[in-house]
């Protein structure tokens, strides 16, 4: 069942109805400020950081669904409606979101008047635009009053929903004409307040909350409505609020445009302070006076499409798969932008206050965006490896408006350091930038400890070599990918705080799926050290590479697939020895596509496995069976019913490893058909059971274990982004960089067809040609660059030279 369909011309998802079976939403915001907003306009603001600086107050887990955002309410007579249906929830004539590239559009129709809200952020300004357009299209006139509604949050998130015994004596308002001034908690001199203003005179305003709603009204209801308009009120203590009441008269045909701007704005910092509460209105009325005609607002929307279109097409497919196509150039790169604002920090399953930006997660995101915003993906790569210890290891996650480690959280995911290697490595077969090894960067943020980035990556490859257990293997921590994976936990007393090391005597657990990452990013590390001429280092390297090569075969083999994992005590995770959780996906994904047993046949069994004992027709588990109990050696992974998160669920983010190791096999059929049942695009007409947007990756889906098997959960900010990009547009296309150039080496289904790829690449334009006369799945005969056939499957770079005709043929 779809709720919707796409409009690939437009880059847009339109949906049809505002009774979706979760809220679907999208995310507004290039730079500093930010806003995600729902189908049905529900949603939050906020400025660089969604715990420190949130300027809308959003209530998870309330009833109804999505019951806070930005609201306009029409009142038509005895009818009061919204363009995005909540709160009122008032039936409409019509209803069409249509969420677009960076913005979302609400189409709305009620008793021949029709609403149009289009929302976007500026790309330059802090700010939000609402342009709400209405027109009568009846053949009578028709006065009506139309009422704005957004509630303040009192800044830091966390504190605002919890220190409530201070926060309703902080709320602080002030009225300028027709913007309302968010300055609550400026007295401490933060420096810093939100507005909300549109261009026109209102015929009324509220800043309380409890005399807009009501005490105890509803939002769909709000007392000030009901009552005949807003009442004026100025907050002091309690719920800040911004109201705006606007009389409209229209004849028939015509049509009033309103532009409503939520801002935050700064003072200079070399202010001086008159008074504590005294706010120097200065910048946002510099900021307004750019939107104060519709002419200003189409001229930044215009502005804002054509940053999107340039960036979108730095990778551009045609093939006769139009899902492809739209997945490609759409939507798989715009999440994968989403998740290099966001990391895992703010969505509708992320609140925005705990998590920050993961060390491991920003490293992965990294691969779906570097060849989008490489100067943004340079940045990236030295704030978090800013966070790094000078053993090594690292921060799991840091804030990104302090830009430092998260010190409750701290360290001990052993899998940290070596996803900078991966993240550096991507960034220069893109880039070809090695320059960016000799930059400066701190450990923990102690500008006294800085040392070139390449020493940065020494430490992330020594601390594998020098933290292995018993069999050779790397020591797991605290876990590693798999953050439930906790083998270290141990307690005397069923129920208490699990302990995050291991024993002070004794094994200590170790991860096969680290050594699979060793192999791989070892390798780029190898390189990395030749590439600067420290030979010596490099070859020492790769013997490590290879040591670890041979114990992954020999200590994390199981007979018909890779072990997962020794425990604490030395036992087997992951064995057909095991009760429960004989099979996991991820050293089986990745040990192959870092080309352990590919010659020993070793490689084959593996995948093989995997689609005898993990796959079904959503996907690819992450193990199974399932855990039926609580497993104290395992920790939290048990913790969960069967079927779900790491306990059995399908993580979308580890299936296009799997998939990435069969086009190592040369199986393209087999990794098209992996990459599909988590594709949005492929499983749209089932929105009913997958539930989640079908124009995005989810985190993961209910495994066959699970009551509601195929459901997704978490969607948006997750490591599929990335990973399914890398996996579609460099292993099944096989558009990939190299250190040296671009290398051609697609692995697709016999019947895939030929297809043409246009790729941004190091100041270039590439249009590559790959034609499959002979229907094979892998490989290149003849590659013609510029009309003359070179050897190989490299394009080898020619200086001078901005564009490349490429023919490939399979």
């Amino acid at each position: 069942m779809k709720f919707g369909y796409f409009d690939d011309k437009a880059l847009e998802y339109v949906i049809t109805t505002p009774r979706t079976p979760l809220p679907w939403i999208n995310y507004l915001g290039c730079n500093d400020f930010f806003s995600i907003v729902s189908n049905t306009c529900g949603g939050y603001s906020f400025y660089k950081d969604a715990k420190m600086l949130r300027i809308t107050r959003y209530r998870y887990n309330s009833m109804p669904l999505d019951s806070n955002g930005k609201y306009y309410y029409i009142q038509d007579g005895d009818v009061t409606w919204n363009p995005g249906w909540q709160p009122t929830q008032t039936p409409l004539d019509f209803y069409e979101c249509r969420h677009g590239i960076g913005y979302s559009r609400f189409t709305a129709k009620k008793n021949g008047l029709k609403a149009d809200l289009l929302n976007f952020v500026p790309l330059h300004d802090t700010c939000e635009l609402n342009r709400l357009t209405l027109t009568n299209e009846s053949e009578a006139p028709k006065s009506f009053k139309v009422f704005s509604y957004v509630e303040f949050c009192l800044w830091n998130a966390l504190d605002d929903m919890t220190n409530f015994q201070r926060n309703l004596s902080t709320g602080e308002v002030e009225i300028d004409g027709a913007t309302i001034y968010h300055k609550t908690e400026y007295r401490e001199r933060r420096n810093h307040y939100a507005f909300f203003s549109v261009n026109a005179k209102p015929d009324g305003f509220d800043t309380s909350r409890d005399a807009f709603i009501g005490t105890y009204s509803p939002a769909s209801d709000p007392d000030a409505i009901r009552n005949g308009g807003c009442t004026g009120s100025v907050a002091s203590g309690w719920y800040p609020v911004a109201a705006h009441e606007l009389h409209v008269i229209l004849t028939p045909g015509e049509s009033k445009t309103f532009l409503f701007v939520l801002g935050y704005a700064e003072n200079p910092k070399d202010r001086k302070w008159e008074a504590p509460n005294v706010i120097n209105k200065a910048p946002a009325r510099r900021l307004l006076a750019k939107y104060q005609t519709t002419e200003g607002a189409d001229a930044a929307f215009a502005e804002l499409k054509a940053y999107w279109e340039n960036l979108l097409e730095g990778y551009h497919v045609e093939s006769r798969d139009e899902k492809v196509n739209r997945m490609v150039n759409i939507w798989n790169q715009y999440q994968c932008m989403v998740t290099f604002n966001m990391s895992r920090s703010a969505s509708y399953y992320e609140s925005g206050i705990g998590r920050g930006m993961g060390f491991r997660d920003s490293c992965q995101d990294l691969f779906g965006f570097v060849h989008l915003i490489p100067e943004k993906a340079r940045q990236r790569i030295i704030d978090i490896a800013s966070t790094q210890f000078e053993d090594g290891s690292a921060y799991h996650q840091y804030q990104p408006l302090t830009r430092r480690g998260n010190a409750d959280i701290g360290s001990g995911f052993n899998d940290d350091p070596l996803w900078l290697i991966a993240g550096t490595a991507a960034y220069i077969r893109e880039t070809g930038d090695f320059s960016i090894l000799d930059e400066s960067v701190p450990f923990d943020n102690d500008e006294a400890t800085c040392v070139p980035l390449f020493e940065h990556l020494t430490r992330s490859f020594e601390y594998t070599v020098t933290h292995k257990g018993p069999h050779g293997l790397p020591q797991i921590g605290r876990a590693d990918w798999n953050d439930c994976l906790n083998l270290n936990c141990f307690s005397d007393t069923p129920g208490e705080s699990f302990q995050t090391t291991g024993p002070s005597e004794g094994p200590i657990a170790e991860s096969v799926f680290i050594g699979g990452m060793f192999v791989r990013y070892g390798k780029d590390y190898a390189k990395l050290c030749a590439h600067r001429g420290l030979l010596d280092k490099a070859k020492a390297a790769m013997t490590e590479v290879q040591k670890m090569e041979q114990t992954v075969l020999n200590a994390g083999w199981d007979g018909e697939w890779f072990l997962r994992a020794y425990d604490a005590n030395g036992q087997k995770v992951g064995s057909h020895e095991c009760e429960e959780g004989k099979i996991f996906i991820e050293p089986q994904g990745f040990c192959v596509l870092a080309g352990i047993g590919v010659k020993e046949g070793k490689a084959e069994k593996a995948l093989s496995s995997v689609e005898k004992h993990l796959d079904t027709k959503y996907g690819i588990r992450i193990l199974a069976p399932s855990y039926s109990h609580y497993y104290l050696n395992l920790g939290e992974i048990s913790s969960y019913p069967p079927g779900y998160k790491e306990n059995g669920g399908i993580f979308c983010h580890n299936n296009p490893w799997v998939s990435i190791a069969e086009t190592v096999l040369g199986h393209g059929t087999r990794a098209f058909d992996i990459y599909k049942k988590t594709c949005p695009a492929y499983i749209e007409d089932i929105s009913e059971i997958h539930c989640t947007e079908p124009y995005v990756y989810s985190q993961m889906v209910a495994g066959s274990d699970a009551k509601y098997f195929g459901q997704g959960k978490n969607s948006w900010l997750t490591g599929t982004a990335a990973w399914t990009f890398v996996n579609i547009s460099q292993h099944i296309l096989g558009i990939c960089p190299d250190y040296d150039g671009l290398r051609i080496d697609p692995c697709v289904p016999k019947d895939f067809g030929s297809y043409t790829v246009s790729r941004r690449f190091r100041g270039a334009m590439y249009r590559i040609h790959i034609s499959n006369p002979d229907h094979v799945e892998k490989g290149i005969r003849k590659l013609t660059v510029n009309g003359k056939e070179v050897s190989g499957n490299l394009i080898p770079i020619t200086e001078g030279v901005t564009k490349y005709e490429v023919d490939a043929v399979m």
